[in-house]
């Protein structure tokens, strides 16, 4: 479990609030920032070969992804139905944080020889029916 998480260029505190199984292979450790309640954290761990449910975000101001570490891609459909692809991976000098809008739907797949592991911050904080599962 993380005790800060570098935001903006600076680790911030944050406290462990759970671990959430969100399908198979892919689960969620939720946390909060300890000195700003606008925002809350998500490490999304996904096991070679899995995907997160493709989420369409229904609620909040922004939805922010990023990558950490392991290897696979994020798919982004935006509001005017084109998709956006970011491949990463270890090796990859440009690690993308992509801001995910009400509307849009987005996607993390870990590839099929590597653990992903990304983050989802959350502006508000996350609460029941901010994102729609369209597939499992």
């Amino acid at each position: 479990m993380l005790s800060s998480f570098e935001w903006d260029n600076q680790p911030q505190q944050i406290n462990f609030v759970e671990t959430v199984q969100v399908t198979t292979g892919v689960e969620c450790d939720v946390y909060t920032f300890a000195n700003d309640p606008t925002k809350d954290l998500g490490i999304i761990k996904i096991k070679p070969g899995h995907k997160t449910p493709l989420q369409k975000v229904l609620q909040g101001e922004k939805t922010i992804e990023g990558f950490i570490s392991g290897k696979g891609k994020l798919l982004v459909t935006r509001g005017d139905g084109n998709t956006e692809e970011y491949e990463v991976g270890d090796e990859s000098h440009h690690q993308p944080s992509v801001t995910v809008l009400v509307g849009e739907t987005m996607q993390w797949q870990a590839a099929e020889d590597s653990n992903l592991e990304a983050y989802e911050i959350c502006f508000p904080p996350y609460a029941d029916g901010r994102f729609e599962n369209l597939s499992s």
